[in-house]
């Protein structure tokens, strides 16, 4: 049995070859809505309910009836995921990235064999077994040879801070160092679960090397190969064990304001923003790009309302040039998207849209959470660069072209109110759940439009469409055959011209099934 899953996130909504798909709706699209807009709720509906049950006819498992029961569906209340947190700090090569990629499963992490080697993501989902936490892979800085038992010791604590439960990795082939030493320091100052994890026993004639690291009184080491994955399993049924099942530091929040996250690279005007919309000096605000490192929560009424702002530290596009917190500033950026409904992503608009906010935009997008792009100094571009800009936003973020845009000054607070209506569209759309009647209806009317082209001779078709959840609306279409990628898009972008979402990312999941057998 197939499962095959298309999340978008980040990935654009159409892409060169999906032209066929588009021209050929272009001409019958006024005869497509009217043939939709005439199919009442009841007939909808009963249509729906014909699909489901003509669905059984299929091999499907657990999760599937589960989704096809509706056990998915939200109560009108909002609770933000609280993954707990499990981080793994030391000091630089002792195989911290070979473990994160060994429990991740996958090669995420640069690996190399020289102190110090970055990435650009700090923060993995992760499951073992049953359980899914965050992990977080404190490696990436770059400390000097006269600082490095202060570097790492003050990473550790950020990384403490920010966790739920510790894996402290050291290198049982050289033994305990004055850096370790140094960071058990902290650990035991804190109320931190930790776990001792003795890499680079490669074979079980080394594990007596790890008895030397009992002296750093953390208890039992947890003999390991993260290259070889020799003891891994065992290490993460203890880490498990000692990992909370909800996060303390990733608290869900219920109800109250809507969260906005100010997001954006360093000196883009976030902490202006802020201020402006406080109407007071909130946020220490300086030319200098990274002056805001922690997230400042701020209560502001704006447009008749009360909102939660969460102001960022900027992002920086070379986390290997980032020293101790500033390194921790993006982790701490990915937090606070993680705790927000709505991310404001601040653009520069006197200078050209870089990497640096195209990652931003797609970490907004990976999170699924609402989008609205502002961007500020509008005040301070002429004619010349605005033409510019409108070029570059159609070449950088076409991806996005259903976010909300505000083009503002934080500075003098001109069209800062404007925030608030676009705010509001793109909660709306994220909240928004489309009735399983209609979304068939959608989908049934524009299969016989536009059917998916012929694959081997088959035609996979979708079976049963529906909305599995909102915040971010979430579809699972079941279908007969794999959906190539250009449909899939095709039919991501029709959703959006009859249904709207103007401001929230949309995922369609896609499982293929096939038809149970028959006994004779």
């Amino acid at each position: 049995m197939t499962d095959a899953t298309n999340t978008p996130g980040y990935e654009p909504e159409f892409v060169a070859g999906d032209e066929s798909y588009e021209d050929a709706f272009e001409t019958k699209a006024e005869s497509f809505q009217d043939t939709l807009d005439g199919i009442d709720d009841e007939t909808a509906e009963l249509r729906a309910d014909m699909l489901r049950r003509s669905l059984l006819e299929y091999d499907l498992d657990a999760d599937d009836r589960e989704v096809l029961e509706g056990h998915f569906a939200d109560d009108g209340t909002f609770l933000m995921p609280a993954l707990p947190v499990l981080a793994i700090v030391g000091r630089p090569n002792v195989g911290k990235s070979a473990l994160v990629n060994r429990i991740l499963g996958r090669r995420e992490a640069v690996v190399e064999d020289v102190p110090g080697v970055t990435r650009d993501r700090v923060s993995y989902r992760a499951q073992w077994g049953e359980r899914h936490f965050t992990l977080v892979d404190t490696g990436g800085w770059e400390p000097d040879a006269k600082g490095i038992d202060r570097s790492v010791a003050q990473q550790a604590e950020i990384a403490i801070e920010l966790a739920d439960a510790v894996l402290f990795v050291v290198d049982a082939m050289v033994g305990p160092t004055s850096t370790d030493e140094a960071v058990v320091k902290l650990l035991r100052r804190s109320d931190r679960p930790v776990l001792l994890v003795a890499n680079k026993i490669d074979d079980p004639v080394q594990e007596p090397h790890a008895a030397s690291l009992w002296s750093l009184g953390l208890g039992e080491p947890y003999p390991v190969s993260a290259l070889h994955g020799r003891g891994v399993a065992d290490m993460l049924d203890e880490a498990m064990r000692i990992l909370p099942t909800e996060s303390k530091v990733a608290k869900e929040e219920v109800g109250g304001p809507r969260r906005v996250a100010i997001v954006g690279r360093p000196n883009v005007g976030k902490s202006s923003l802020l201020n402006k919309a406080a109407g007071e000096t909130r946020v220490v605000v300086n030319e200098l790009a990274g002056t805001t490192r922690d997230p400042v929560d701020e209560l502001v009424d704006l447009g008749g309302q009360t909102w939660r702002f969460i102001d960022t530290a900027g992002i920086r596009r070379r986390v290997h040039l980032q020293q101790g917190a500033d390194f921790y500033a993006s982790l701490r950026t990915a937090t606070a998207i993680d705790r927000a409904e709505v991310a404001v992503v601040v653009f520069d608009a006197t200078e050209p849209i870089g990497v640096q906010d195209v990652r931003i935009v797609e970490m907004v997008l990976e999170a699924g959470r609402a989008l609205v792009l502002a961007f500020n100094k509008w005040d301070e571009i002429d004619d010349e660069r605005r033409w510019m800009l409108e070029r570059e936003i159609e070449q950088d973020l076409a991806h996005v072209d259903w976010a909300p845009r505000v083009n503002m000054s934080a500075k003098t607070g001109r069209h800062i109110d404007k925030l608030v209506p676009r705010l509001n569209a793109a909660l709306a759309s994220w909240d928004t759940r489309i009735p399983t009647g209609k979304l068939n209806a959608f989908l049934t009317e524009l299969a016989q439009g536009f059917p998916h082209p012929l694959r081997g001779g088959k035609q996979p078709r979708v079976l049963f469409a529906t909305q599995a959840q909102t915040r971010p609306p979430t579809f699972v279409l079941f279908t007969s055959g794999f959906l190539e990628p250009g449909y899939r898009r095709f039919i991501t972008r029709r959703l959006r011209e009859t249904f709207g979402f103007e401001g929230s990312p949309i995922r369609v999941n896609m499982r293929v099934r096939e038809r149970r057998s028959k006994k004779k």
